[in-house]
């Protein structure tokens, strides 16, 4: 049973698994965008984004957790000096999962995982903080008289929509 055990294993042995996401996490961290599975995705954004959360931190016991993942020095610089002041604001979801498109070969769902831009988006200051309903569209309460009228000529403009006749009971 597979209880409490998070992550797939994806076919490999446990160093190579190991390997393969030390490798994407580096990649991801320099280039700031890769192509990779589904799974995959999932499993490099949570390293990913600890490693993010390191650099945040900035001192040298976080700075030699990271370089246990992050395979070059120079990402691991700019982790601990770029991204973490990039980040600084932000609380958290630094990457971003985009489904993409369907491998030819295999047929294996592709996704691109990238590093958000910039802090995190101001929360609007709403009304108790709950959510509105979505407007239905053609809702909207025309602003103006010449607006209204607009409105109705474009519904007198429509033609009537025909109905099938009804079946007859038999």
């Amino acid at each position: 049973m597979r209880h409490r055990n998070y992550g797939g294993k994806l076919g490999r042995t446990s160093a190579h698994r190991s390997a393969l996401f030390r490798n994407m996490v580096t990649s991801l961290l320099e280039h700031e965008r890769i192509e990779t599975t589904d799974a995959k995705a999932k499993e490099v954004r949570r390293i990913a984004e600890r490693m993010i959360t390191l650099g945040k931190r900035g001192d040298l016991h976080a700075r030699r957790h990271a370089l246990r993942v992050i395979r070059s020095r120079e990402v691991a610089a700019k982790v601990f000096s770029d991204l973490a002041e990039r980040f600084r604001q932000r609380a958290g979801g630094y990457t971003r999962i985009v489904k993409h498109r369907v491998r030819i070969g295999d047929a294996a769902p592709l996704s691109i995982v990238e590093l958000v831009e910039g802090p995190a988006p101001e929360k609007p200051q709403g009304k108790g903080g709950k959510r509105s309903a979505k407007a239905k569209p053609g809702s909207e309460k025309p602003k103006s008289a010449k607006a209204k009228t607009e409105k109705k000529a474009a519904a007198a403009e429509k033609p009537a929509r025909k109905r099938a006749p009804k079946k007859k009971a038999s």
